[in-house]
């Protein structure tokens, strides 16, 4: 389960800080109640109880990392869906329409993008200039030297994508 790193971390963390006060408590009560007792003694509980309860907050805080990062993945992983799936039934969609949709600015919309082409769950082309997103079979795209916006002769740019050299339009194949 996503996050749930982010909770046992955090209840481990608490756990480590009652063992800490817990510990430093009963030191300082049991050497004040013992009449024999010295400062030292009250010391030496105290850093015995946050050696015991420096382990605990260690790992605690290392799961909470941890739970955050997975949250953080789960939350671009979503976008990503959102991207694919208003593509899909649509066929095409303007960038601005999926800034607004998904409350991210337009170069995270075009990193995300990015990041589908780069795994090839997207196929198509877009016009960064008109800002309209185009979803094409592969079959459609491959092969074919012209550009699907304008006519225009297309080159590589990059792994899987072609860019116009007159219009600008990147065909992700």
């Amino acid at each position: 389960m996503f996050g749930s790193g982010r909770t046992i971390g955090t209840i481990i963390i608490l756990g480590g800080l009652l063992v800490a006060c817990g510990g430093s408590t009963l030191a300082v009560v049991s050497v004040s109640a013992d009449p024999n007792g010295t400062t030292g003694g009250i010391v030496l509980g105290v850093v015995l109880s946050l050696l015991i309860a420096a382990p605990l907050l260690g790992g605690g805080s290392v799961l909470f990392w941890r739970g955050k990062k997975e949250l953080a993945e789960l939350d671009r992983i979503q976008k990503q869906k959102g991207i694919l799936n208003m593509i899909k039934t649509q066929g095409q969609i303007d960038i601005g329409d999926v800034v607004l949709e998904l409350d991210i600015d337009t170069e995270e919309v075009k990193s995300l993008i990015y990041d589908l082409v780069g795994r090839g769950l997207f196929h198509g082309y877009i016009n960064w200039d008109d800002g309209i997103l185009y979803s094409r079979q592969v079959s459609t795209l491959q092969g074919s030297t012209t550009c699907p916006n304008c006519g225009g002769e297309q080159e590589f740019v990059g792994q899987g994508i072609v860019q116009c050299r007159y219009c600008g339009a990147q065909v992700f194949l």
